[in-house]
């Protein structure tokens, strides 16, 4: 049978942070300017996260030093990257450094003006050389940690936000410094593709939270943390201590209607979520996931508010996969199909697509396109046992027993036996007229039904009298 695909795939593909889906972890920390002029602290551009953290900027005193002294120049160049004027900021510092390799704080500039402008590969280089001029230097070491973060060098960005918090973080202080303490908790912190340390995660939140006060931001992470070590009633308290203080949170409304989904807590989820949703009315993350709510009540809304959903939104394989598997659910399964023939365009052997494909042909009773969608599947994952499975069923329908003995066999493997496994190893058997291998099985399958199928246990304890008296 179908899946309801889990949301936290719909969540993801919309592009939403939520931090029940352990987006919080992945997301970048904004950069802090170390080098600009200290008069222009706290109006450097594109810098701080929130208020709490303290001022965007420090003087160069802070950052990394010159080795040459204030120039002319650097100067320039700094008021430049005040006004955000990142090319003009370029050119004056790439004749400088030419002449003045080993200036620390121009190499620090020359880094944040790169990794303004998205060059992280020369970001990397100008920071790791004004590290080498200045080994002391708090921000670079921050901004060059978090750089590496947002690559994914996990490994490379520990030691880097691990040293800064060693560091002096000059006249930024402890909010400066609990900005690496809150890099190292968003790159600890469990996600989709990180596996993480929610143990670690939590002790390097409890140092940053020691230095500056919580912010929403920390509140998500902390509940994502506890969430993902098993922590169930702390991360519920964690987002609604959030959705107190901000009831509109999409991530903090996202995150508990997640939390009390997983938990099947179906009606409260979708009280919660219906007030979210007043609020924001097409929000797709949030209506994903009152649609999956409804649904697991078995409230008819589910449908035609996933086909407004898809309809807003026809690109998204997630939602799309989530409709057909509601339609086939509720028994549309030529709706069903229709959708697993689109998405299977893109992604032709796709195995999950091509097994509920093959179920869809099933219900539909084409049983030869079904026989060639699930020959696919198995091809395409020999290890799918539901691909198996159907392959067996759809062989027996089309008269080939043979295969089905063979699908029987490799499913076997896979998945333990069931009622309905033992009636086909029967029928296969007494297609091919083996007497003693299918009296075998139709016991088999008489003992595993207990009443549940009357039809096939009658059809079976018929068959048994025949062979019997053969």
């Amino acid at each position: 049978m179908r899946r309801f695909r889990v949301l936290l795939a719909v969540m993801m593909a919309v592009g939403l942070g939520c931090a029940a889906a352990g987006m919080v972890a992945q997301q970048p920390v904004p950069p802090v300017p170390a080098s600009a002029p200290a008069q222009a602290q706290a109006q450097t551009p594109g810098s701080a996260t929130s208020s709490t953290e303290g001022s965007a900027t420090s003087s160069a005193e802070d950052g990394a030093q010159s080795t040459t002294g204030e120039s002319p120049e650097v100067a320039q160049a700094e008021a430049a990257i005040v006004k955000e004027d990142w090319k003009t900021a370029a050119a004056t510092l790439e004749p400088w450094l030419q002449a003045h390799p080993k200036d620390g704080r121009a190499l620090f500039d020359a880094g944040y003006v790169a990794d303004q402008q998205n060059r992280n590969e020369a970001a990397e280089g100008f920071y790791r050389r004004a590290e080498k001029a200045n080994p002391n230097s708090f921000q670079t070491h921050l901004m060059l940690g978090m750089l590496l973060a947002r690559e994914s060098k996990l490994n490379q960005a520990r030691p880097e936000l691990l040293e800064a918090t060693t560091l002096d973080a000059g006249s930024g202080g402890d909010a400066l410094k609990a900005r690496a303490w809150r890099a190292l908790a968003r790159m600890d912190a469990p996600g989709p593709e990180n596996a993480g340390n929610a143990a670690e995660a939590s002790r390097d939140l409890l140092q940053a939270l020691k230095l500056s006060p919580e912010t929403e931001e920390d509140t998500l992470l902390a509940a994502q943390i506890a969430e993902s070590a098993g922590q169930t009633q702390a991360a519920e308290a964690a987002y609604r201590r959030l959705l107190v203080k901000n009831p509109k949170s999409e991530a903090g409304n996202a995150g508990l209607a997640h939390l009390l989904l997983k938990q099947k807590k179906y009606g409260e989820a979708e009280t919660l979520l219906r007030t979210a949703l007043a609020a924001d009315p097409e929000n797709p993350a949030l209506s994903a996931q009152l649609a999956l709510a409804l649904a697991n009540q078995g409230k008819p809304e589910a449908v035609p508010l996933l086909k407004k959903l898809h309809a807003a939104h026809p690109e998204n394989r997630a939602i799309a996969q989530m409709l057909a598997d509601l339609l086939a659910q509720t028994g549309d399964a030529a709706g069903a199909d229709a959708l697993d023939v689109e998405l299977l365009k893109n992604d032709p052997a796709n195995p999950d697509l091509l097994v509920t494909h093959g179920q869809n042909l099933i219900q539909q009773m084409k049983y030869g396109e079904a026989y060639a969608a699930f020959e696919k599947a198995t091809q395409a994952d020999p290890g799918n046992g539901d691909a198996w499975s159907g392959l067996a069923f759809a062989a027996m329908r089309l008269g080939r027993p043979q295969v089905t003995l063979h699908a029987l066999t490799e499913r076997s493997k896979l998945l333990p036996e069931g009622a309905g496994t033992y009636f086909l190893w029967a029928q296969a058997y007494d297609m091919l007229h083996q007497a003693r291998q299918a009296a075998v099985y139709y016991r088999h399958f008489l003992d595993a039904a207990g009443g549940r199928f009357p039809d096939q246990e009658g059809q079976a304890r018929q068959r048994l009298a025949l062979l019997q008296k053969k």
